[in-house]
C-alpha cells in the first residue's frame, strides 16, 4: 500500500537558520505537492474532524488566538491565520516551545503544495547529537499520513499505522528519511562527518526495536 521510495522522493527538505531577538533559530522545512485543490488541502490541515484521519486527534479551538492540543503530542496557540493560504502557531512540547508556519501554495488547477517550517531555538549540543532529522523524520511521517489520506483507496487505521512504523517497511522509511536529512544538513553547510554521525544517531532512535514482553 505504501510506496516508500515514491514518498521519500516526493518531499523537498531544507535546513536553514534565522536570527530573532532571542537569538539564532534552526529552521527545518518540508514540502510536498498533493493532488487536490488548495481549499481541500487547507480543510484537511485545519478541520478537527479530518486531522485525526491522517495524524492525531486534536482538541481546542482551531482559530486565530485559539489553543489546540494534539493527543499525546504538542499543544499551542494559533498566532496568525490567513485561510486558505497559511497559519502560524506555537508548537509546545514538554517544557519547550518552538513554532510552525504552514503554507499552502497552488501548483495547478488540481494540485497544491503544502510547505511546513518548524522553527526552534536548539542548543548546539543537541543539534550536534541529532541534527535536523530529530524533527525532520517526524515531519516526513506526517506528510506520508496526509498523502495516504488524500489518495483514493483503502486507508490505514490508527493502530495499523502505529504497527507499520515499527515494521521492516516503516523502519526502512525512517532510515531513508534520516539519510535525506543528512543530505539537507550537508547542503546547509554542516561538515560531512558531523552530519553523518548525527543522522546515524537519529536513524538508531527511530528504528530501535521495541522491547519484547517477557513470560
Amino acid at each position: 500500500m505504501i510506496d516508500v521510495a515514491h514518498q521519500i522522493n516526493a518531499v523537498r527538505r531544507r535546513v536553514s537558520s534565522r536570527v530573532f531577538e532571542a537569538g539564532e533559530a534552526r529552521v527545518v522545512t518540508v514540502s510536498q505537492v498533493y493532488d487536490t485543490e488548495p481549499e481541500d488541502l487547507w480543510d484537511a490541515c485545519t478541520d478537527a474532524s479530518r486531522i485525526p484521519r491522517w495524524f492525531l486527534p486534536v482538541s481546542g479551538e482551531l482559530r486565530l488566538g485559539g489553543r489546540y492540543q494534539l493527543e499525546g503530542n504538542a499543544a499551542g496557540t494559533v498566532e496568525r491565520c490567513d485561510p486558505p493560504k497559511s497559519f502560524f502557531a506555537t508548537w509546545e512540547y514538554g517544557d519547550e516551545t518552538s513554532w510552525i508556519e504552514v503554507r499552502i501554495v497552488p501548483e495547478s488547477a488540481d494540485k497544491s503544495r503544502l510547505e511546513v517550517e518548524h522553527i526552534a531555538h536548539v542548543d548546539d549540543e543537541r543539534w550536534a547529537q541529532f541534527g535536523p532529522g530529530a524533527v525532520g523524520v517526524g515531519w516526513d511521517m506526517i506528510l506520508l499520513g496526509l498523502a495516504l489520506h488524500l489518495t483514493p483507496g483503502p486507508k490505514l487505521a490508527p493502530e495499523e499505522a502505529m504497527a507499520w512504523q515499527i515494521s521492516e517497511e516503516g523502519r526502512t522509511f525512517a532510515t531513508e528519511s534520516s539519510n535525506r536529512w543528512y543530505e539537507a544538513n550537508m547542503a546547509a553547510g554542516e561538515p560531512e562527518e558531523a552530519a553523518r554521525a548525527a543522522a546515524d544517531r537519529t536513524t538508531a532512535a527511530y528504528t530501535a526495536q521495541p522491547d519484547l514482553p517477557t513470560t
